[in-house]
């Protein structure tokens, strides 16, 4: 794990889904995010997550927060909370919540603009790169 704030030079974003987890990546220095697919949310995902991690050195996890269009706290939040939990004990580095509030419809429609063939998965890691890129601009 990295020592401090300063230290860290890799994010990862989690888009978290019950089937998917779309996963995307940005480097501090640059603050480019971008995506990198998804993973299934099966009993794997912790390793698969952990894998990545370790592959890209990651020193914070960036997990979006879903609430609904009121901002209150829906039962999928719960479920993201108590993930985000469990995964970062696991993981034993930091994490930060960023509001997901419409990337996932904001994914598809960015997917359905470019008129190219995509997956759900292609939505989740869209999603994710979108609560990256909202996390970095918000830590200017």
């Amino acid at each position: 794990m990295a020592g401090t704030r300063e230290d860290i030079r890799t994010l990862l974003a989690l888009d978290v889904g019950e089937a998917r987890i779309g996963v995307a990546l940005a480097n501090t220095m640059a603050r480019i995010a971008h995506p990198i697919g998804a993973v299934p949310h099966t009993e794997r995902a912790l390793d698969d997550i952990a894998a990545i991690c370790e592959r890209e050195d990651v020193g914070l996890v960036i997990l979006g927060l879903p609430r609904n269009m009121q901002g209150q706290d829906t039962a999928q939040t719960n479920a993201v909370r108590q993930f985000a939990e469990t995964l970062c004990e696991h993981l034993k580095l930091p994490y930060a919540w960023q509001d997901e509030a419409v990337t996932s419809v904001q994914a598809e429609a960015e997917l359905k603009r470019r008129k190219k063939p995509y997956t759900k998965s292609d939505i989740d890691a869209l999603a994710a790169t979108y609560i990256l890129e909202d996390y970095l601009h918000a830590a200017v």
